[in-house]
């Protein structure tokens, strides 16, 4: 009882050091672990971005610069590494056993590192001047509405409470099973991978990546992190929060590469498990390239269907949740809502109506519609066009640039837009494609379908290639036993409220319908992703008494 009540005072002072070190008093400039002002990042004060490897920050022979998605000013300058700068990177996995940094048999007291790093990670960003600090640097990369990129880190924060303390173990927990005889037990183990590789977009510049990491990290990984150029001074700011939390220096490696360089390291470090977050076709060639050694969460054209039940009183919410998942974050969300199927009893409603002018509501100044990262407008456009194109299809809203900004033309500026295309044309051979592209901004395609006509929008689903988030908004249950019954969408959401975006961190978030599909932010999906089944079967006797050799068999 004594040893245990000293270790508890030694925990409480180390942790009391700890937090006497976080000033909150201080400004935002000398948060403890920051090494750059999210607001005072500009053309004459640019932030520069650095590698992590073997427990040491490091700068490049090359510094690539990252422009203001904004106005266009170079902002961000990053330590970028070349086909030739990747030997340290894959020397620093290679030194990582595949039994892992730790595992239910080695180093357990990691577990309960981990746990506790957490706990003060979470602390932190519960602190309103880091939560700010982190909303801002989002908003400085990525934009997107204050709201939006708050909930971004507050979902994040969650997440870092809820594996606090010892929830890292209990995500290893094993099981037994009792043998044939006496002595004879097998036993169930989550064991870890060793060396991982994580690729991360640069939508959720912080949630993706961190969530992703720290699950690697529990389940007793050695990591490394590529978040995409555009939006990696986030996680690196993150990183040195966890270092300053007591995360040691060489567990995580953190580079950035441009796509063919993180290939060309992949493909020589040979790591045990690589987790990709982004395009289908960047994903296709890394299930190629890495053997199938790989976990994805790719594109996906996400639906939602209003069924027959309609009472006007619900017309506003259902506009907004639809507005909302079409068009936050200026629809560069990989759950945001590519198409509406929409009953024919919705459209005796004002419900287009409404989703015009709350779309048209939207303004880049506060960043509820803003630049486009992945799309020209000119791409966009062009895809408007070829849809318009198809017999019966019109413009409901939108299809316009944005106008009045210094967006760069690097980047799409578009104004929220939905195309109606007729259910009989989108299941044409010749249009199904076209019509199911998707395009990662702030457009979507809107149909309608009668009564009789639901076989047509299931097949219309069965023959989708992406099976992320989906939504069927209706209280009819027979109505929701079919559609879920003959659907695959992984993150599916049902009911009167249903939507496809806004996954908060108590549930499962990812595909279905591949065996590659990762999924993020649940103890399922941690053990999924970062561990795999290892069984110990122990036997230790006794020997039967007057045992003797059998015959051969």
């Amino acid at each position: 009882m004594m040893y245990g009540f000293l270790v508890c005072r030694a925990s409480q002072k180390a942790t009391r050091n700890w937090l006497s070190s976080f000033n909150l008093s201080r400004s935002v400039h000398s948060l403890p672990f920051a090494t750059v002002d999210a607001e005072g990042i500009s053309g004459s004060q640019p932030a520069k971005v650095h590698n992590l490897v073997q427990g040491k920050w490091i700068g490049s022979s090359t510094w690539n610069t990252i422009v203001d998605p904004l106005n266009g000013e170079p902002f961000i300058k990053i330590a970028e590494v070349d086909e030739t700068g990747t030997q340290p990177f894959v020397e620093s996995l290679s030194k990582c056993p595949k039994h892992g940094l730790h595992n239910p048999f080695k180093s357990p007291e990691r577990y309960l590192l981990y746990g506790d790093i957490t706990a003060k990670a979470a602390h932190m960003l519960a602190v309103p001047k880091v939560s700010d600090f982190f909303t801002r640097l989002i908003q400085r990369v990525a934009p997107k509405s204050y709201q939006q990129a708050l909930g971004e880190v507050q979902v994040t924060q969650k997440f870092l409470e809820n594996f606090s303390g010892d929830q890292v173990r209990f995500l290893a927990r094993s099981f037994a099973v009792p043998g044939n005889h006496l002595g004879q037990q097998s036993h169930g183990f989550r064991w870890p991978y060793g060396p991982v590789a994580i690729i991360t977009p640069f939508n959720f510049p912080l949630e993706i990546p961190l969530l992703q990491l720290m699950g690697a990290l529990y389940m007793g990984n050695k990591p490394i992190l590529k978040v995409d150029s555009k939006v990696c001074i986030v996680m690196e700011q993150m990183i040195r929060l966890l270092h300053h939390c007591g995360m040691p220096l060489s567990d995580v490696d953190f580079i950035n590469s441009d796509g063919k360089t993180m290939n060309k390291l992949l493909q020589e470090a040979n790591p045990q498990m690589t987790l990709f977050t982004g395009s289908s076709k960047v994903a296709e060639k890394l299930a190629v390239d890495l053997k199938g050694r790989i976990k994805l969460e790719d594109a996906g054209f996400d639906w939602k269907i209003l069924g027959p039940d309609v009472n006007e009183w619900q017309v506003d919410y259902i506009a907004w949740v639809c507005d909302q998942d079409a068009y936050a974050c200026s629809g560069q969300k990989c759950s945001a809502q590519s198409i509406l199927f929409m009953h024919e009893n919705w459209s005796a409603t004002s419900l287009i109506s409404k989703m015009k002018d709350l779309a048209e509501r939207r303004k880049l100044e506060d960043l509820t519609i803003g630049p486009v990262l992945t799309l020209t407008t000119e791409a966009m456009l062009d895809h408007m066009n070829k849809l318009l194109q198809i017999p019966g299809s019109k413009l409901l809203f939108g299809g316009k640039p944005l106008e009045n900004h210094s967006i760069p033309s690097i980047y799409g500026a578009l104004k929220p837009t939905a195309i109606y295309v007729p259910l009989e044309e989108i299941l044409r051979a010749k249009n199904y494609e076209l019509v199911t592209r998707e395009i990662f901004g702030p457009f979507q395609v809107i149909t309608e379908y009668k009564k009789d006509q639901l076989p047509m929008v299931l097949d219309a689903l069965e023959r989708m290639h992406a099976h992320l988030t989906a939504a069927v908004v209706s209280n009819d249950v027979l109505f929701l036993q079919e559609v879920i019954g003959k659907t695959v969408n992984g993150t599916t959401y049902a009911g009167l409220r249903a939507r496809t975006t806004g996954a908060p961190q108590n549930h499962w978030f990812g595909p279905a319908g591949d065996p590659r599909g990762a999924g993020i932010g649940t103890p399922e999906a941690i053990k999924l992703v970062w561990s795999c089944h290892r069984e110990v079967i122990y036997d230790f006797g006794p020997l039967p008494k007057l045992w003797e050799i059998p015959p051969s068999t």
